[in-house]
This record gives structure tokens, C-alpha cells and sequence, in this order.
């Protein structure tokens, strides 16, 4: 604890700066729009800047997977500058990128520092940086239970090790403590369709079912798109930093192509009135019920290309956004199936039904569990044998995909 505390609290401070400054850059990029033509030229200097200094941490939240797997020869400390400072020039400029990558990469990264310092013994490094990564995601979302959950469960498929639960979980919190009390806010999403008592319906929750499987194949979509266009990249463009060039180039093209900024950055603050934002998917009657694809092919492109950032968040809007149509295809409530669509692809995607389903409570409440539940594991069941994280160890195979 002595250790595992003042790492928390480190890396719930480092999380309080960078979505204070995510806001911040993003609200520059909104009052300056010609920044988006800077795209290509913003991503030859992240792709410069991680070419010099950063190519052995390139490999991100993969290589924090593989210390944790095997210890060896540790996280480097420049993980966490440089992811910070890589994810902010995408989002100055536009690119469609989330916040998981780097919140992760920050916590490990800070909890290898820890490790450095104070030497504890390989089991215990490994604890540490489970710890790290629990921190990070619980205080950049604002949930710390799912934190600590996602660290143990992304490891590997369907095995979770519980001898650091304890450990990530009283990180996750001290993080999300932190981070709060330096006042960093998060979005709130309202479900108001939640029963009074906990009864679910079973016509609703066939239709949650229905759903679920094709929010895993979206998972699963999104996961092999992602990994087939980073390695088509990586054969035709041999020099790393040429490769988010072209990404940029492409992302301004997709902007005259689809005639709309929205599928820019975050997709969570809105830079007009009519702006298609993550919020607006639990409200909104209006949505285009093609919202969903042109967020995905947006950032597939961008984090494919070498833009950093990661890809959660755009996962949450990609699944929002299907949830909300098929809301009104299947006759149910926009809110609730915004939030099924929000967690079940992410839970598709990075292979951890059990952490999304948490997420699922901690953001929207409890009342409608049964359908998150159901939700995250069908979507999980229907999202293929692969997950984003290349890293991630397979423990049960997924009978049947």
C-alpha cells in the first residue's frame, strides 16, 4: 500500500490533466477549423516524434500486456509523455481517437516508475502495473470498479487472476478520487428507461439479445478492419512516420466525402447545436442511422495509420450510435439500447464482457443489469476469436468463432 497509494494518486492527477487539457484542445480545434487541413502534417510529427524517441513504446497498451504477462525488460518511463503528448496532437487537429490508450499507457507507465524506484520483486512489478493500468482506466471514465475489473480481465480470455484484484481495485478508487478532486468532470448519461424494480422484461430483453449479436459483429468488424489496415500500412508504407501522413490525408478527404466534422475527435462535446455527439445518441430521435459506420471507418483510419489516442471512447460512440437505430427498428427505448450499443461493442472488441457489464452500472445505474449482462456476453459470444489488444492471451477458446 505504501507504494500502490502514491502511484494512485499520481496517475488519478496525470488523468485530471489530460482530460483537462483533451477539453481544452478540442474547444481550440472548434474555434479554429483550418486546423483539420494541418491533420497530415500533425501526424508527421507524432509519427517523427515516436520514430526518434518512442519506438520502444510504439507498441502501447500491447506492451504493457506483455510486461504484465512476463516481466522482462520493463515499461520505459518516456511511455507516458509521449502518449500524452501524441494524443493531444491528434485531437488538436482532428483526428478520431480515444482516451483509453493513453489513460492506460499513463498508468503504466507511472507504476513502472514506481517499480523502478523501489525494486520490488517480479511478482510484485506485475501487480503494480496491473494496478497502473486499473488506475488509469478507472479515473479517466469515472468508474473505478470497472477499472479494476478491465485490468484482470483483458489479460487473457476467459481466465482471471485474482491476486491482484484487491491491489487494483483500491488503485482504480484512489485514482478516481483523485482525479476528482482536482475537479475534472465526466460525462453523465441519463437512462431514464430503468424499472423501478428489478424485473426485466422478457420481450425487451430478447430484443437487448437480438441486438447484442450484431453489436459483436460490429466488434468484430471494427477489430479486423483495425488490424488489416495497420498491416497494409505497414507493407506499403515502410517509414513509419509517412504512414499517419496518409491517414491525415484521408481523414480531411472522408470529411468532404461525408460533409460533416462530427465524426472528428472525441464525438462526446458538440461544436454546433445539431452536432451528432456521443450524448445526443440517448436522446436524439434524429441520429443518421449510418452515425455508427462513419464513426468506425473514421477511426479505424486515424489509429490504424499511427494517430494515438486509442480506441474506446470512438467504440462507445460507434456503439451508441447502432443502439440508437436499432432502437427504432426493434421498437424499444433509444436511452436504454444507447446504452446496451455503448458497452456490449466494447465489450465485443477488447474481449471483457465482465468489466463492461460494471460499466454498464457504474455509468447508467443498476436498474437495467439483467440487459447489460446479456448484452455484453452476447456480443462478446458473436465478436469473433480476435480482440484489439494483439497481446491478449487466449485462456478458453470462444466455442464455435
Amino acid at each position: 500500500m505504501a507504494i500502490l497509494i502514491p502511484m494512485a494518486i499520481v496517475v488519478g492527477s496525470a488523468s485530471a490533466l489530460f482530460l483537462w487539457s483533451l477539453d481544452e484542445v478540442t474547444r481550440v480545434r472548434f474555434s479554429h477549423p483550418w486546423l483539420l487541413y494541418l491533420l497530415p502534417l500533425g501526424g508527421l510529427g507524432i509519427g517523427f516524434l515516436y520514430h526518434t524517441l518512442g519506438r520502444s513504446v510504439a507498441g502501447g497498451q500491447n506492451l504493457l500486456l506483455d510486461e504484465i504477462h512476463q516481466p522482462g525488460a520493463g515499461v520505459p518511463a518516456r511511455m507516458a509523455p509521449l502518449i500524452l503528448l501524441g494524443t493531444l496532437l491528434t485531437h488538436l487537429f482532428g483526428g478520431s481517437a480515444g482516451r483509453e490508450g493513453t489513460a492506460l499507457q499513463m498508468g503504466g507507465g507511472i507504476a513502472a516508475a514506481f517499480a523502478r524506484f523501489f525494486r520490488p520483486d517480479p511478482g510484485t512489478v506485475r501487480i503494480l502495473l496491473m494496478a497502473g493500468v486499473a488506475a488509469g482506466f478507472g479515473s479517466v471514465f469515472g468508474t473505478p470498479v470497472a477499472g479494476a475489473i478491465f485490468a484482470i480481465e483483458v489479460l487473457v480470455i476467459g481466465r482471471m487472476q485474482y491476486d491482484a484484484l484487491i491491489p487494483c481495485f483500491v488503485a482504480s478508487l484512489a485514482a478516481h478520487w483523485t482525479c476528482h478532486a482536482w475537479g475534472a468532470e465526466h460525462t453523465i448519461y441519463e437512462v431514464t428507461s430503468s424499472p423501478e424494480v428489478f424485473s426485466p422484461e422478457l420481450g425487451l430483453l430478447a430484443k437487448a439479445a437480438l441486438a447484442a449479436v450484431a453489436f459483436g459483429g460490429v466488434a468484430a468488424v471494427f477489430v479486423a478492419a483495425s488490424h488489416w489496415l495497420s498491416a497494409w500500412m505497414t507493407r506499403w508504407i515502410p517509414l513509419a512516420p509517412l504512414r499517419p501522413v496518409a491517414g491525415g490525408i484521408a481523414i480531411v478527404g472522408l470529411v468532404f466525402l461525408v460533409g460533416s466534422r462530427d465524426y472528428l475527435g472525441l464525438g462526446i462535446l458538440a461544436e454546433n447545436a445539431d452536432s451528432i455527439t456521443l450524448p445526443r445518441m440517448f436522446v436524439s430521435t434524429e441520429v443518421p442511422a449510418s452515425a455508427w459506420l462513419w464513426k468506425l471507418v473514421f477511426t479505424v483510419v486515424t489509429v490504424a495509420s499511427g494517430f494515438k489516442g486509442g480506441e474506446v471512447t470512438p467504440l462507445f460512440f460507434i456503439g451508441a450510435a447502432l443502439g440508437n437505430a436499432l432502437a427504432w427498428v426493434l421498437g424499444a427505448p433509444v436511452d436504454l439500447f444507447a446504452a446496451i450499443g455503448f458497452i456490449a461493442v466494447f465489450a465485443g472488441a477488447t474481449n471483457t464482457p465482465l468489466a463492461s457489464t460494471i460499466l454498464g452500472v457504474e455509468l447508467f445505474g443498476g436498474g437495467n443489469a439483467v440487459y447489460f449482462a446479456a448484452a455484453c456476453f452476447i456480443a462478446y459470444r458473436f465478436s469473433g476469436a480476435k480482440g484489439l489488444y494483439a497481446s491478449q492471451r487466449q485462456g478458453v477458446p470462444k466455442i464455435g468463432l
